[in-house]
Parts: structure tokens; C-alpha cells; sequence
């Protein structure tokens, strides 16, 4: 009787859970469906199209987001309308490219319906590096002065927050911001300075996109896959890897040290004798100088966006590294180009500043490794020796910095007659005991002054010669039309020239346009360096 009644209820209970189901299914099937992944709350497009984007004008353009799997997802934009169903929780089309000019809106359908407006069609570039790029305008030489006058409302900022992350992130919590002087003194001094310029000769909108982190290394900024495909470069991802793996052990081990040296500490006290050692805690793996970190929270969210290109300010952390940089740039920025998905973009960089207290003999050498840089397709460097601070890592001349790497947007990419490079080294020749340097981007002559004058009067300072036994010699120099000569009455029979090879060099050779000459080397000498 009893396992007959059992029998019935459990008959009961399992109909009941049954029809519940059903209904809910029911439910669920007549009630209108708005989710986009697991949070089920609809169409969410990328921040970076958030009101007052700049899209790079005459380009594709990329626009992505996330919605439902399976949803219908519908773009339109200026007349233009495209068709797509997302997969895997997100959708992306490409739409024709546009005009410089706006205000746009874009329209993004689905189960739901997402407009963004004031949109508008310009030159977009990315602001990386480290501290010299972030360093806000409001802390810059003029900077009060260039704030009062930052009214510009075809100037847009995008900011990208602070962010390390062992993964590729989506996405970032930011959005776009119009300039005007209640916020231009927060962001990038060299950037609004570059962009300055732009507004000025171009007359199209221009947004920047801000990703830097003051203190950073470059391979914090370079992806795994591109750092592990160089031999020279691949154990920095090993030795990460393996203190990840390391890293919990260490740290419960500190957290037992430590309840130990606070009890120590408690008995050194009380007894008043010598206190105890403090444990050293381990670093977090997670950190901003660590390999990737920074691509992953900062540059990976941003892809792949439309742009122009990219500015970069950075060097300093790297440069007592200064011969691994001479292979790290050049895949970090080969890196980018191939991850942007926007074959070989301009990519413009700042040399070092002169600073003295760096290692003797690293920044020269770092400098020259990005002076060999140049040899990447669609490169530029701006030079700053005039511009240095001797005891200070962060000049406060921005202007000039940011104007420079203009000059090579300028006459690169928008193809002005405009002079965007100082003096560089393309021969040189011995002979009587005395060096004859010609250049290159001498811009109607060679000069000791910046101010573009002629500027003959001053003696050339920074040049130092070489003879066969290998030791340098301060040199005198003086300018002869498009040349330089250089000698020195210690050396008889020079081998070899260098300019500027210090942390701070002295240096005054110009070109008639006002822009500073590279330093450089004509000896192969080893780097102090190579194999660290």
C-alpha cells in the first residue's frame, strides 16, 4: 500500500515539474527577446562608437559590438546601410568610407535599436609610450596659455584607462570627449600639440586616442604571439610564464613569513631586542612592466579600430636594454600593423631627450637604435637634442615635440611641402687628416642656430673623431656650404665620427628649417649594452 502511494506521488510530483517547464517555455517564447549574451540586456556597441567618435575618414570603417547569437543586426550611416547576424555574442561589418565632415549618426538594429549621433569623419591617431607622451598639457611649457586657446570643437580625445590584463580585453570603459579648456589641460601635451598643427594645416576633424602609461617598457605593449615569434625576444614570455606558475607558492609562503615577523616583531618589543627582518613580499605578476600586460588592457581593446596611425613617446624604460630594443621596436610596431588589420600604417616616434643621469653610454645607444628604426616602411622620428632637460626626465618643451612629429604627418601622409626631418648622415669621407660629412634634409643649408636663420657664427659643438687606436677625441667642426668638417689636432688620421654621443649631449647643427640633427656614430664599436 505504502509503495503503491509512493508511486502515485512520485507520478504527481514529476507531471507537476513537467507542465511548470512548459509553461515557462511558453513564457519565454511569446515574451520579446532582448539579451546580448549572458546579461541579456540587447545590442551593446564597442565604447569607442560613443557620441563625438571620430571615424578615420576615407577608410573602411569597422564597427563592432555584442548582441544575441543568431540576431539580425542592421548598421546604418549616412545613406549607407549593412547587413550582418552575430555569432558568438558579437557582430561586425565594415562600412564604406566617409568624408571628412558631420555631425553622423549611426544606427545600429537588432532586437534592439542603438543610436549614437555627432559623429564626424577626420584623422584619427593613437597616443602611446610612456610618461614624456602622457604628460598632460596643463604641466607643459605654455601650457596655461595653449589651455586658454584649447577651444576646439573638431578636437576629440578618447582616453584609454589604465589597464594590465594576462588576456586580450574587449573592450574599455571610456568614451569620447570634445576639447575645450575646462579638460585639455588633462591630456597628452605632445598629442594635443601634434594634433594642434594638424587643425590647423588640414582643417578636418581630428580625434586622438590616448594609451600610455608613465614608466612602461615596450614589451609591456607588445603581444605574446609577436614576442614569442623572436627568438631573442621569447624568453621574456617564458620567465613570465613561469612566475605566474611560481607566484601562489611564493606568496602563501610570504603570508606565513609574515604571521611569523609580526610575532617576532611582538617579542622583539616586549623584550626590547634587535626587531626581526621584514619578509620581502613577491612581486605581483601582474604588473605594468610585464610583458603583454599593457597590449592586452590597452591596445588589444582598441582593434581594429579605424586610424591613421600612431604617434609614440618612449625609450626611456628601456634603456639599459638599449641593444634588445634595436630588435623590440621594430616588433612591437611591426606588431601593431599586423594586428590593426591596416597593412603598414604611419608610425612616428620621438628620440630620446638629452638627460644626464641615465647610465653613461645607454641613451646614445638606445637613441641609435631608433634612428635604425627608420628603415621600417612608413616611419618618422622627431628630434628633440635641443629640447632636454638635464636633470629632469620629463622636458617641459612639449610643443616642439608634438609640432615635429607633425611635420612627418604632414609631409608623409598629406603629401605639403613642408621640411619634416633635421640634417641626417648620408656620407662621409677622410682625407688630410680631417672628416668631410654630407647630409641629408638639409632644407637650403646647414645651420648652428634653430631659429632657421643662417647661423654660421657659433662653432659646431658635439663631434668627436677617432683615430686608428680607438680612442675618442673632442673635434672641432665648422660648416662648409652642405658639409661638415670635422678634425681634431690629437687625432692625425681619423677613422671614424660621432655626434652627439652622450645621455646629454651639447649639440647646435640645424638644417635652415630649424630641425635639430640626429645623433650618430660612423664606427661598428659594441654595444656596453649587448646581451643584457
Amino acid at each position: 500500500m505504502m509503495s503503491r502511494q509512493l508511486r502515485l506521488f512520485s507520478i504527481l510530483f514529476f507531471t507537476l515539474i513537467m507542465l511548470w517547464s512548459v509553461t515557462l517555455a511558453v513564457l519565454a517564447f511569446t515574451r520579446p527577446v532582448k539579451r546580448q549574451g549572458a546579461g541579456n540586456t540587447g545590442i551593446k556597441l564597442h565604447s569607442l562608437f560613443s557620441e563625438g567618435a571620430i571615424l578615420q575618414r576615407e577608410k573602411k570603417i569597422p564597427v563592432w559590438g555584442t548582441a544575441r547569437s543568431g540576431e539580425p543586426i542592421i548598421v546604418e550611416i549616412a545613406g549607407q546601410r549593412v547587413s550582418t547576424t552575430a555569432e558568438n555574442d558579437k557582430f561586425m561589418v565594415y562600412l564604406k568610407p566617409l568624408k571628412a565632415g558631420g555631425p553622423y549618426t549611426l544606427k545600429v538594429q537588432g532586437d534592439t535599436t542603438v543610436e549614437v549621433k555627432n559623429l564626424y569623419a577626420g584623422e584619427v591617431f593613437v597616443c602611446g609610450g610612456q610618461s614624456n607622451m602622457e604628460w598632460p598639457l596643463a604641466a607643459a611649457e605654455n601650457g596655461t596659455a595653449a589651455i586658454a586657446d584649447a577651444n576646439d570643437p573638431d578636437l576629440h580625445f578618447y582616453h584609454v584607462p589604465k589597464t594590465m590584463s594576462f588576456e586580450p580585453l574587449k573592450d574599455v570603459n571610456a568614451k569620447w570627449e570634445v576639447c575645450t579648456p575646462a579638460n585639455a589641460g588633462g591630456h597628452t601635451a605632445v598629442g594635443y600639440f601634434f594634433a594642434k598643427l594638424l587643425r590647423q594645416k588640414l582643417k578636418v576633424p581630428v580625434g586622438l586616442i590616448e594609451s600610455n602609461w608613465g614608466g612602461t617598457p615596450a614589451e609591456a605593449w607588445t603581444s605574446r604571439e609577436a614576442l614569442r615569434a623572436k627568438p631573442s625576444l621569447d624568453y621574456m614570455v617564458k620567465a613570465q610564464d613561469d612566475y605566474r606558475q611560481r607566484y601562489p607558492a611564493l606568496k602563501e609562503a610570504y603570508d606565513r613569513d609574515m604571521q611569523k615577523y609580526q610575532k617576532d616583531l611582538e617579542r622583539s618589543v616586549a623584550e626590547n631586542t634587535a626587531a626581526p627582518k621584514k619578509p620581502q613580499e613577491p612581486g605581483n605578476p601582474l604588473n605594468p612592466w610585464a610583458p603583454s600586460t599593457l597590449y592586452n588592457g590597452m591596445i588589444a581593446p582598441l582593434l581594429p579600430y579605424g586610424i591613421r596611425g600612431a604617434i609614440w613617446y618612449q625609450g626611456e624604460s628601456n634603456a639599459g636594454r638599449a641593444y634588445q630594443y634595436g630588435t623590440l621596436f621594430p616588433t612591437m610596431i611591426q606588431n601593431w600593423r599586423d594586428d590593426w588589420l591596416q597593412d603598414e600604417f604611419p608610425f612616428y616616434f620621438v628620440q630620446l631627450a638629452p638627460w644626464e643621469p641615465a647610465e653613461p653610454g645607454t641613451w646614445p645607444e638606445l637613441r641609435e637604435t631608433q634612428l635604425k628604426t627608420l628603415k621600417m616602411k612608413n616611419t618618422g622620428m622627431a628630434v628633440i637634442t635641443d629640447v632636454g632637460d638635464k636633470t629632469d626626465i620629463h622636458p617641459r618643451k612639449k610643443q616642439p615635440v608634438g609640432e615635429r612629429l607633425a611635420l612627418w604627418a604632414l609631409a608623409k601622409i598629406y603629401n605639403l611641402p613642408v621640411e619634416y626631418s633635421g640634417p641626417q648622415l648620408e656620407s662621409i669621407e677622410f682625407k688630410d687628416g680631417k672628416a668631410y660629412l654630407t647630409f641629408a634634409h638639409v632644407a637650403g643649408g646647414l645651420s648652428t642656430s634653430g631659429d632657421g636663420t643662417q647661423g654660421h657664427g657659433e662653432p659646431l659643438t658635439g663631434f668627436e673623431v677617432v683615430g686608428p687606436e680607438g680612442n675618442y677625441s673632442t673635434a672641432e667642426a665648422r660648416i662648409e656650404g652642405n658639409k661638415v668638417v670635422v678634425w681634431s689636432k690629437d687625432v692625425t688620421a681619423p677613422v671614424a665620427v660621432r655626434y652627439g654621443w652622450k645621455n646629454y649631449p651639447v649639440v647646435n647643427l640645424f638644417n635652415r628649417a630649424g630641425l635639430p640633427a640626429t645623433p650618430f656614430r660612423t664606427d661598428d664599436f659594441p654595444y656596453i649594452t649587448k646581451g643584457r
